[in-house]
C-alpha cells in the first residue's frame, strides 16, 4: 500500500525551529518530486517547497526562502522540511505530497500530485 506519513509538527514560539518528516512506504520516494504544502485556517492550501533528486532541483516560495530547507534521505525513504526562524504566519497544517512531474513541481498545482499525507499541525505562537 502506497502511503505518506508526516510527523514533527507542534507548538513553537516565534523564532523557533521544527523539522517535519514525510515517511514513504510502498514506493521509492526519490523516484518522485516531493512537495510540501500548508493550509492555514480559512485559507487555501499553498505550496511551500519542492524537491526533485532526479533532476537536481529544489524550490522555495519567497515567504520561506532562507528559513526552510527541504531534503530527502534516500536510505530512510523519508523527506524532511527543516523550518527555522518560524513566524506566526507559518501556522497551518503541513502536508507532503509526491508528483511524477519533476519539472513542474514548483507550480504547486495540487492536482499534479499523486499521493498525499494526512498532514501535521504546526502552530507558531507565543
Amino acid at each position: 500500500q502506497l502511503q505518506l506519513v508526516e510527523s514533527g509538527g507542534g507548538l513553537v514560539q516565534p523564532g523557533g525551529s521544527l523539522r517535519l518528516s514525510c515517511a514513504a512506504s510502498g514506493f521509492g520516494l526519490s523516484d518522485y518530486a516531493i512537495g510540501w504544502f500548508r493550509q492555514a485556517p480559512g485559507k487555501e492550501r499553498e505550496g511551500v517547497s519542492c524537491i526533485s533528486n532526479m533532476i537536481g532541483n529544489t524550490n522555495y516560495v519567497d515567504s520561506v526562502k532562507g528559513r526552510f530547507t527541504i531534503s530527502i534521505d534516500k536510505a530512510m525513504n523519508t523527506a524532511y522540511l527543516q523550518m527555522n526562524s518560524l513566524k506566526p504566519e507559518d501556522t497551518g497544517i503541513y502536508y507532503c505530497a509526491v508528483s511524477r512531474r519533476h519539472y513542474t513541481c514548483s507550480n504547486y498545482l495540487p492536482w499534479e500530485y499523486d499521493y498525499w499525507g494526512q498532514g501535521t499541525q504546526v502552530t507558531v505562537s507565543s
